[in-house]
């Protein structure tokens, strides 16, 4: 089994990022706000954003020593300060091999056990199947379909939001 473990964010993953973020494939599955073709610049100035952040904490997916991508918590306020929306990203090079189920399980885990949160959700475009596959190995339901929920690449397409509640605080 791959060794994975979630990381902090540092200064000298801008290089390996960059490299792995610009990539198409990878920008058709994210928000806009991605950015696409991604560079080193955008990877400087996003984990100095991370750094500062007090509404996300992201990690670095380290995959047998390296960096593989991203993953992290968006935080959310007032009555829903008990949630966070979750994403991530795993580089090409690594699809397949069973980082981002085992990435987001141990984000599962850090943000029940040390966030004290008690839902997590993430919305995943229509044909991001291998996504919703990572959600459901981790114990994420589908919630629902919002229908033409996303304008991406000038086409509408539905959004599947699966979520995933710790039971355990209910029992």
């Amino acid at each position: 089994m791959a060794q994975v473990i979630l990381r902090t964010l540092q200064p000298t993953d801008k290089t390996q990022m960059a490299q792995l973020a610009d990539n198409k494939k990878i920008w058709d599955n994210v928000r806009d706000g991605f950015g696409h073709p991604y560079s080193e610049k955008n990877a400087e100035d996003f984990i100095e954003r991370q750094a500062k952040s007090d509404t996300e904490k992201v990690f670095a997916i380290d995959f047998n020593g390296q960096l593989s991508g991203l993953c992290g918590l968006i935080l959310q306020k007032d009555v829903y300060r008990k949630s966070a929306e979750i994403g991530y990203w795993i580089g090409e090079p690594n699809w397949g091999q069973g980082i981002a189920t085992q990435a987001i399980g141990l984000l599962v885990l850090y943000a029940f056990e040390k966030m004290d949160l008690v839902r997590l959700y993430a919305g995943v475009f229509e044909y991001n199947v291998g996504s919703m596959r990572v959600l459901e190995k981790n114990g994420f339901v589908k919630e629902g379909i919002s229908k033409k929920a996303i304008f991406k690449n000038g086409k509408f397409w539905e959004e599947h939001r699966f979520a995933l509640v710790n039971e355990n605080l209910f029992q």
